[in-house]
């Protein structure tokens, strides 16, 4: 197996992700950011790092360091992001430049750098990113207007990186999952319904097909997981 890096790796669904990949025999870069929602598991496999995705020049150079020690770097799977609610005419450009940041520069300022690491690799290279159902369908996503312009923009990231990477074996998947059940979820809704919500380790599946052999040849590379709202 070869190794993969996984952003957001102590956050809810990194924490699962980190530990089902481990599992499945890759080695796992896990880059984490302050705070997180557990700690990752004591394993020879797993490579720690933290680092703010927000930052331009330090994430560069962070990825620089990564790919000149670990060649057979073969994926990056980006979980970082952010959630906040508020129509058009609620959002500010503050909350805006937020959500911005969380969602989509934590994940353009991995994919740059990557991208061009992978062109020097005969195999290439695959970028999973987390989108949402509101960017893809603007009606559901009218009450959180900045997070879901903000998930919009991951999704084109993919589509350009396959636009450009082509020919160059590039790919990128963008995983939509319905609502995650996670202990802070439960505890923002707790009058949902937790049945149509989708388990953390059903996306961790998700994302290892992705990456398999027959994953990487899927032409529709977005998959959507768990039941709509």
């Amino acid at each position: 197996m070869s190794t993969v890096i996984i952003t957001g790796a102590n956050g809810n669904l990194g924490l699962v992700v980190t530990d089902h990949l481990l599992s499945a025999g890759y080695r796992v870069i896990a880059i984490t950011g302050s705070g997180g929602a557990g700690k990752l598991p004591d394993h020879p496999g797993l490579i720690l790092k933290e680092a703010d995705l927000g930052d331009e020049q330090k994430t560069t150079a962070l990825v620089t360091s990564l790919t000149d020690h670990y060649p057979d770097i073969a994926a990056a799977v980006l979980l970082v992001g952010g959630f906040a609610v508020g129509a058009l005419q609620q959002t500010s450009d503050i909350m805006l430049e937020s959500m911005i940041r969380m969602n989509f520069h934590t994940a353009f300022h991995m994919v740059r750098p990557l991208f061009s690491f992978f062109e020097t690799r005969k195999e290439g290279g695959q970028f999973i990113l987390i989108g949402s159902r509101p960017a893809l369908d603007a009606r559901e996503g009218t009450a959180f207007f900045a997070y879901s312009l903000s998930k919009a923009m991951v999704v084109k990231l993919a589509g350009f990186v396959n636009a450009e990477g082509w020919r160059k074996n590039i790919t990128a998947s963008v995983i939509v999952p319905a609502t995650i059940d996670t202990p802070a979820n439960r505890k923002a809704m707790p009058e949902a319904d937790f049945t149509r919500w989708v388990s953390p380790i059903h996306i961790a599946e998700a994302i290892a097909f992705c990456m398999s052999d027959a994953g990487r040849n899927v032409q529709d590379n977005i998959l959507f997981i768990g039941k709509p709202s």
